[in-house]
């Protein structure tokens, strides 16, 4: 009895941490509906697009960038330092993932 216990405790534990697993992964292909959606307006976010905010970095330059490791873009994207970015209060795992398309390699 006390074996299937300790055996059904294991199976919870594993199926929860695989959650976990998924959830703290990013998605890069998220990060790309993302950029589509909220930062296309500005920033040149996929190959192909035509038109951006002059002066303002293309996707492909940030993400070539030395400056921005993942972690680094994420705490920029949580609290732009600067007015003429919006705050677009995006969830922690919205974050992940916009940085994950944007350090994706770039052409």
């Amino acid at each position: 009895m006390h074996a299937i216990r300790a055996f059904q405790c294991a199976g919870a534990v594993t199926l929860a941490l695989m959650g976990v697993g998924e959830s703290v992964a990013a998605d890069a292909a998220r990060g790309r509906d993302i950029a589509q959606r909220w930062c296309s307006e500005c920033h040149v976010v996929a190959p192909g697009q035509s038109h951006g905010t002059d002066g303002v970095p293309t996707f492909a330059q940030i993400g070539r960038s030395e400056r921005f490791d993942e972690g680094s873009l994420s705490a920029f994207l949580a609290a732009p330092p600067h007015s003429r970015m919006p705050n677009l209060s995006l969830t922690r795992s919205e974050i992940a993932d916009l940085a994950a398309y944007i350090k994706a390699k770039q052409p």
